[in-house]
This record gives C-alpha cells, structure tokens and sequence, in this order.
C-alpha cells in the first residue's frame, strides 16, 4: 500500500492528483501564506495559534501577534527574513531557528532600511536580531536567547554589521553568546539588560555610537570597545563579570571616548584599559563612574598615557590601581577621584 505523504501539496494516488492543505514540516498552517495573501503596506493580524516558518517578507507589511501567535522556523534557517525597507513586527512569538553560525540563522533576519522589531519573544533562536546593511531600524522591548549551547558556540543576541543609525532599544537578552557592533556608526544600544552570556555589548571597528542606562550581570564580560573611536558609554550598570578575564568595561586602542556615571561592581577588572587612547593627541574622559568590590579597580596593561580621570569613585577595590610590568598610570590626570583606602587627611579638598 502506498503512503500518503501529507507534507507535499499533493499527492498521486491510483492515477489522481489530491490536493491537500499547505502544512508545514511541524505540522503546522504555513505562516508565509498569511503574508503573501496581505497587500503592500496592509496589516495583518493572525488567529492565535502556531504557524510554520520560515518566513520572508520582500514588501512591507505590519504584521502584529498580539492575539497570541507564534511562529516557529522548526529548526531549519532563520524564523523571519525581512527583505525589504518599512516593515514592522511586533507581539510575535518566533522560536526554533535553524543552528547554522555560517548562515546566521536567526530570529529575524534583516536585510533593508526603516524597519520595526518590537515586543517580541525570540527563543530559541541561534541568532535573535541580525541587521546587515540596515539603516534606521528599531530594535525595541524584545526579550531574547539563544540555543542551549557552550557559551562560545551560542548566537548573538543583536548583531550589528556595517549598520548605521539603528535603535536597539530595552531589550532583554539572556543566555546568548554577544551582543555585537561591527563596523558600524552613529548607534543607539540603551536601555538594554543583559545576562549570562559572554560579552554582553562588543564593538569593533564602530564610531560614533551611544551606549547609554544599559545593566549587565552575571556576564564574562560587560562591555569591551575594539578600535572604536568617539563612543559615549553613559549610565551603565555592570556588576558580576567574574572569572580569570572578568571585565567590567574594556578598552582596545579606542579614542576619543566618554565614560561617565556608570557602575562597575564585583568584576574581576572594573576598567581594563590596553593603549588606549590610541589616535595621537587625542584624551579618553573617565568622570563620575563608581567602581567598587572588584578585584582591580582599573587594571592598565601598561603605562599608557591619554586618560583623564575626574571625580570617580575607587570603593574597596582589591586593587585600586594596576598597572602591567610595575610601571606607574601616573602619566594620566587624576583629579578629584575618592579613594576609600586613603587614612590620610583631605587638607586641599
């Protein structure tokens, strides 16, 4: 007796085509089919349920899953691809990407300008948000992880590469590898939590971007800024990197930099500082950031001039100040800074 394979469209049996009902590989209605029957720049609002992926939209559309929708890739490829510049998801459910780092199976993949990812669940997913190209994207309230993997094999959570002008905004990223920024400028990362991944924000090659009111925790790393020049790193709280290259921020031939009023607590180095600044004549301003219970307050890995340091505060630190070789950080400005070891009276304020 011959077997009726129920996932193709149709089958033939005793001489006859049946046709038989779109369905996915997981046994569930094709998402894509919703979208291709939703005219440019129209809304759709699925029935509650699960529906099959992958999913790729080259017009725009808003698609919103607010009535309880879930789109799941069943493990093969990215969940939605977004070929086009002006769509929007959002209240959507996407799990099961595929697990292939080479194809950056993700989440969502984006691919165009002026697009909207907000309030989204993406789990499971080796990938959450990749934008490649993309400019003027939101990437906002989303709540992210990645795929039950060792800590270096897992997906990013947001990846950023040669994008410009993008938001990614209050997302909460957990259980991922890194959140990345690579060769690309004028950013907005705020608001962000992230927890139990490796770098929870990294750059590389990337100027201009604002990194603002983010908290960090539990990570090997909180922030570490790679040959990237004339970043803002504001309001940030990180505390618990941990572990022989525990980080709390971290600098790599980066100039031109402002770091102020952020917390770094419990870390293994607060500030890890290696040539940097590193464009000549050029100063990396360090004013009113809290650094506290870690095992070096600022860790330099040589004496390395450039840094100006005004009005921080160095609270029970293991080591306040380390500097590789035995050599001396007093080539940089310190002013106005509050060491909590100091016995001595303050006469001069």
């Amino acid at each position: 007796m011959t077997k009726i394979n129920r996932f193709l469209p149709g089958v033939l049996l005793l001489g006859f085509l049946i046709s038989l009902p779109a369905v996915s590989l997981a046994g569930f209605p094709s998402f894509q089919e919703l979208v291709d029957a939703t005219e440019e720049n129209g809304i759709l609002t699925p029935e509650a349920g699960t529906y099959a992926g992958p999913v790729t939209l080259d017009y725009p559309i808003t698609i919103d899953g607010s009535a309880g929708v879930t789109i799941d890739a069943g493990g093969k490829g990215s969940v939605i691809y977004i070929e086009c510049d002006g769509a929007v998801l959002k209240n959507l459910r996407l799990i099961n990407s595929g697990s292939s780092s080479n194809d950056l199976d993700s989440g969502v993949q984006v691919r165009g300008n002026f697009n909207v990812i907000k309030d989204c669940e993406i789990l499971n997913c080796m990938f959450g948000v990749d934008l490649q190209q993309c400019e003027h994207c939101i990437v906002r309230r989303n709540r992210i992880n990645s795929q039950d993997k060792p800590l270096g094999q897992r997906g990013d959570s947001v990846r950023l590469w040669y994008s410009f002008y993008n938001k990614v905004q209050d997302n909460e990223c957990f259980d991922t590898r890194d959140m990345v920024v690579w060769y690309s400028s004028n950013n907005e990362i705020t608001g962000n939590t992230g927890r139990n991944s490796r770098y929870s924000l990294h750059f590389m090659y990337s100027k201009y971007n604002l990194v603002e009111n983010n908290s960090y925790f539990n990570n090997a790393v909180g922030i570490f800024l790679m040959y990237s020049d004339g970043v803002v790193v504001r309001n940030n709280t990180i505390a618990h990197s941990a572990g022989p290259t525990g980080i709390g921020i971290g600098f790599k031939e980066t100039s031109e930099l402002i770091v102020e009023n952020n917390q770094i607590m419990y870390c293994a180095s607060g500030f890890y500082i290696d040539v940097s600044p590193y464009q000549p004549d050029t100063i990396n301003h360090f004013e009113n950031n809290v650094l506290a219970y870690n095992g070096f307050g600022i860790r330099f890995l040589n004496d390395w001039t450039g840094s100006v340091f005004v009005n921080n505060q160095f609270v029970d630190n293991l080591t306040q100040i380390y500097v590789g070789g035995g050599m001396t950080a007093n080539r940089n400005v310190w002013e106005g800074n509050f060491w909590s070891d100091y016995t001595g009276f303050d006469l001069d304020a």
